[in-house]
């Protein structure tokens, strides 16, 4: 079916106009509708009424000349130039320069005009006139798409990007809502921004194929009152874009799957067809395949909406300088956290320095002056004395060799994220154990107390993580009851998880201090001259966490405190380890 193009002939002689018509409607190219006018005024108030194609204009008509008349409809009436053909009886060359320079787009001469010529002229006046038309809509698109970009790229901030997108995007396509939807790593996914304030859930999920099938799937999604996001971990990749058919009737099926692949397609909440979907794509470290990071989504349900190929590919267009502004934002991001964590690492390593050489002066004064006491006066010295002095030494060395061990795990758990090794592991015997071993230290003014309760099996755990809570703790339960008692080893076994907590009466933590203490280098305000490095809960709570555990402190100044550790019996899928105690 061919296209209708309208055209209005103003010429004063009627016969003419009869000619020109039995001509046009003779082109087996075009279909005309064709309107007539033998004034200036009545051609005037036709051009008002009915926007035209073509203009057929005679240079001489009785109210006034065809130039003047030009000018008019030019200024007065079509704010866009339409395409106007001057017919004359003269074929005077002056004239035609006049006509040309006025912007008309074609002079015909009617001694000479035939058949062809008119058909011909008119079918390029109809083909100027479309392509004059697609340059000033690009122009227009491309100039709302820089301004669109400009503000979008205005911000550093992620979220304020992306609010800012979907605010455009539903101002640029006249939509009822805009979305931004964000795939996470695990393949699933959620709406980050839209252009309303309450919205459900979109799922993604397999489509079932395109045409009458798809859109049976569409509608029996819709019938459902929430789905989980699900998402094919098929990678997306942009589909190449839908051919244009100028004037076409209808709208071409399926264009709001633009840039999509054939694996997702948008159901649920909205019906598919009321929505134009394209992907965001971020460069992908010059991998040829960009990395997707999401879809912009325009969804329009208030009216019938056809959305078309400009719609998709201005919305595409959009999409592209969203992706340019989000992976900015993401490398300032990056570069933000970088630069945070160069100094975190600063103030660590200041902290390291600090710490270390203030316990280290400590003993190694002691450890010199027994030193130099055995050097100089060994002779006098009887050997309890020297025992004592050597005793000094190694109970020193032994505190120094513990706090550079101490140094170099903190470094690991802060930087380096040790590897979570689990194996099946007998807590009774494992504790029971490590119980011993204190009580073999500890002086006479501490009684250990170890209580059992529950099922202590089928515990995985890291060995050499759990001593370290353990020993830490103990440690410093310990140091901090300085004028001795009982501190007491719970260890109580439950279905799931294994707790146990570690009670001293010892001088216990201002409630101010509580909240930083499992923190690096950190220390209770009223330790006094008791020695430490503030590390020992910080070490505990990274061991507990690599078991996905927890760790609580409750402590009243005076009173003693009480850590309390609980660890799930069995250890995340896949980290198993083939050995066992």
């Amino acid at each position: 079916m061919l296209d209708t193009w309208t055209l209005l002939i103003i010429d004063d002689c009627a016969a003419d106009r009869k000619i020109y018509r039995r001509y046009l409607l003779k082109d087996p190219h075009q279909s005309y509708q064709i309107l007539e006018a033998d004034c200036a005024e009545e051609g005037l108030a036709l051009c008002q009424k009915v926007r035209c194609d073509v203009i057929l204009l005679d240079f001489c008509l009785p109210d006034m000349s065809g130039l003047e008349l030009f000018d008019r409809i030019q200024q007065e009436i079509f704010k866009t130039s339409i395409p106007v053909i001057m017919l004359t009886g003269r074929g005077d060359e002056e004239i035609a320069v006049q006509v040309m320079k006025r912007g008309a787009l074609d002079y015909l001469v009617k001694q000479n005009l035939t058949q062809d010529v008119l058909q011909l002229a008119v079918r390029n006046a109809i083909k100027q006139s479309c392509l004059q038309a697609q340059l000033i809509k690009t122009q227009e698109r491309q100039r709302l798409i820089a301004t669109t970009a400009l503000r979008i790229r205005q911000s550093l901030n992620l979220e304020q990007i992306l609010n800012t997108a979907v605010a455009e995007v539903q101002q640029l396509l006249k939509c009822d809502r805009v979305m931004v939807y964000q795939f996470a790593p695990d393949t699933n996914g959620k709406i980050v921004a839209s252009s309303v304030e309450s919205y459900r859930t979109v799922a993604l999920c397999d489509r079932v194929g395109i045409g009458e099938q798809g859109s049976r799937g569409a509608e029996e999604q819709r019938s459902r009152e929430e789905v989980a996001v699900g998402v094919s971990p098929v990678p997306l990749r942009p589909c190449a874009p839908l051919p244009l058919v100028p004037n076409s009737p209808s709208p071409i099926p399926y264009i709001y799957e633009l840039g999509l692949c054939n694996c997702v397609s948008l159901k649920e909440q909205f019906n598919t067809k009321a929505n134009l979907v394209v992907p965001i794509n971020l460069s992908n470290n010059g991998n040829p395949t960009p990395k997707l990071w999401g879809l912009l989504i325009a969804h329009h349900n208030s009216g019938e909406r056809h959305w078309q190929t400009d719609d998709a590919e201005m919305l595409n267009e959009v999409s592209v300088q969203l992706a340019i502004a989000i992976q900015q934002a993401e490398l300032l991001a990056q570069t933000q956290a970088a630069l945070a964590k160069e100094k975190q690492l600063n103030v660590f390593k200041s902290q390291i320095i600090t710490t270390v050489s203030h316990e280290y002066r400590t003993p190694l004064t002691s450890i010199l002056a027994a030193a130099s006491t055995l050097v100089k006066h060994r002779q006098q010295l009887d050997e309890s004395k020297q025992q004592r002095f050597l005793g000094i030494i190694e109970q020193k060395a032994r505190y120094m060799s513990k706090l550079v061990d101490n140094m170099l795990l903190v470094n690991q758990l802060e930087l380096e994220k040790p590897k979570f090794k689990p194996i099946s592991v007998n807590l009774l015997q494992f504790f029971s154990d490590l119980v011993e071993q204190e009580r073999e230290t500890v002086g006479d003014r501490h009684e250990l107390i170890f209580k059992i309760t529950g099922n202590h099996h089928g515990f995985w755990g890291d060995r050499g993580l759990l001593q370290q809570i353990f020993i830490n703790l103990m440690s410093n339960a310990i140091k901090y009851s300085p004028d001795g008692g009982s501190i007491e080893f719970h260890l109580i076994g439950k279905e799931s998880e294994a707790i146990f907590y570690i009670k001293d009466r010892g001088i216990g933590i201002p409630m101010a201090d509580q909240e930083n203490l499992f923190q690096s280098f950190s220390r209770g305000s009223n330790v006094d001259t008791i020695p430490g490095t503030g590390l020992g809960l910080a070490i505990a709570k990274a061991c507990v966490e690599l078991h996905s555990g927890n760790i609580t402190l409750s402590s009243e100044v005076g009173q003693g405190t009480k850590v309390t550790v609980s660890l799930p019996k069995i250890c995340p899928t896949g980290q198993l380890s083939p050995s066992s105690t």
